[in-house]
């Protein structure tokens, strides 16, 4: 049986000073008695600060290392300090902590090793430009055909993790900027069990998307590139 003091509640944040409080604040509501990590990915701003003030621990990069750095460093700190289990949301609020107990209640229910949250699966409208909204359609058809398996939403950011892929990402072999496409298409091959559950995501209220300006296209090539090139490695199994 999974309980609250199981689990790490993972938040990586880059400039949301703004917003990342009311994230917090509701996240220790929904869940008392798990810790809640602000992981402040070199940001300009007071998010750490406000991260403290709102009863979150707070590891803070001296550098900004993007999403996939951000939550590595989550991870390791999950494994350093024994948790079994990881849930990460978004600290820009489109993720609505309301959501942690359904990840709560699935993690008691299944046996996949990832559980991810996805707007699509109830065919909930998501609004975003039209590179990001074409990618994350091609993506999710392209990596369903590839592990012959349905997943709809695979860009999305609010997931919950257990042990057995915790410590599979902490290895060095992990360097994923954008743990999307490539890293659930490796998680697979390595033998991973993986689901969806739908949630439900809130319009950006304010800053900067990581997918602004230039970057969706700059991110469907390089993830192109990186899911030809794990395509192209030998099979390994992982999962213990």
């Amino acid at each position: 049986m999974v309980s609250e003091q199981d689990i790490l509640v993972l938040i990586p944040a880059f400039n949301e000073q703004d917003r990342i409080g009311a994230v917090i604040v509701d996240a220790r509501r929904e869940m008392p008695k798990a810790k809640v990590l602000v992981v402040d990915d070199g940001s300009s701003d007071n998010t750490a600060d406000v991260s403290r003030s709102a009863g979150a621990q707070v590891v803070s990069h001296p550098f900004n290392l993007g999403v996939g750095g951000a939550l590595q460093t989550g991870y390791k700190f999950a494994v350093q300090r024994g948790f079994r289990y990881v849930i990460q949301l978004d600290g820009d609020g489109q993720h609505s902590p309301a959501f942690l107990r359904t990840f709560l209640s699935q993690l008691n229910e299944t046996e996949a090793d990832l559980i991810i949250g996805s707007r699509f699966i109830r065919g909930y409208s998501v609004k975003g430009g039209f590179f990001r909204t074409a990618g994350n359609a091609l993506f999710a058809k392209l990596l369903s055909a590839l592990i012959r398996e349905r997943l709809t939403d695979p860009t999305s950011g609010y997931r919950a993790l257990k042990a057995t892929v915790l410590q599979f990402c902490v290895q060095d072999t992990y360097g994923f900027d954008y743990p999307d496409a490539d890293f659930l298409l490796t998680l697979h091959r390595a033998g991973f069990k993986m689901e969806e559950i739908p949630i439900e995501v809130a319009p950006r209220s304010g800053g900067m998307s990581q997918h602004s300006g230039l970057a969706p296209i700059y991110y469907m090539i390089k993830m192109f590139l990186s899911i030809f090139i794990i395509l192209l490695r030998k099979r390994t199994v992982n999962r213990t």
